[in-house]
């Protein structure tokens, strides 16, 4: 599947969690409910796999966790918050960086409009 029919299925998901759920909830129960909606797609999903951080070729023994990378192409961020930041929009960058991947999908669950909440973030510099 291409990054642009993985991204379709992607969105319909939001929409049928966000639909089914509505928002107010933790964003541990919008990641399972992304996780049961995208295997039901078809789609092969990875959640909270770990990133390790390199400085200068040294592993920092420091790393982050992605929430859900889908079809090891595109990763997805879950927020429930009242507005998304800069610092998120960042966050997705940097972890789009670290693992070497082209696009990421930014949602905020937390919200009356769930379609101004989903953000799509290139990685320029693969």
């Amino acid at each position: 599947m291409t990054e642009n029919e993985i991204t379709y299925s992607i969105r319909k998901s939001i929409f049928e969690v966000y639909n089914t759920l509505c928002s107010g909830l933790l964003e541990s129960v919008y990641e399972k409910a992304m996780v049961i909606e995208l295997e039901n797609r078809g789609l092969v999903v990875n959640v909270q796999l770990p990133i390790s951080v390199n400085y200068k070729g040294v592993d920092l023994g420091l790393g982050f966790r992605t929430v859900i990378i889908v079809e090891e192409k595109i990763i997805i961020e879950i927020k429930s918050v009242v507005d998304l930041a800069p610092i998120h929009h960042k966050q997705l960058l940097n972890y789009l960086k670290l693992t070497n991947l082209h696009l990421g999908i930014l949602v905020n669950f937390n919200t009356n409009d769930i379609t101004g909440s989903i953000v799509r973030i290139i990685n320029g510099y693969k």
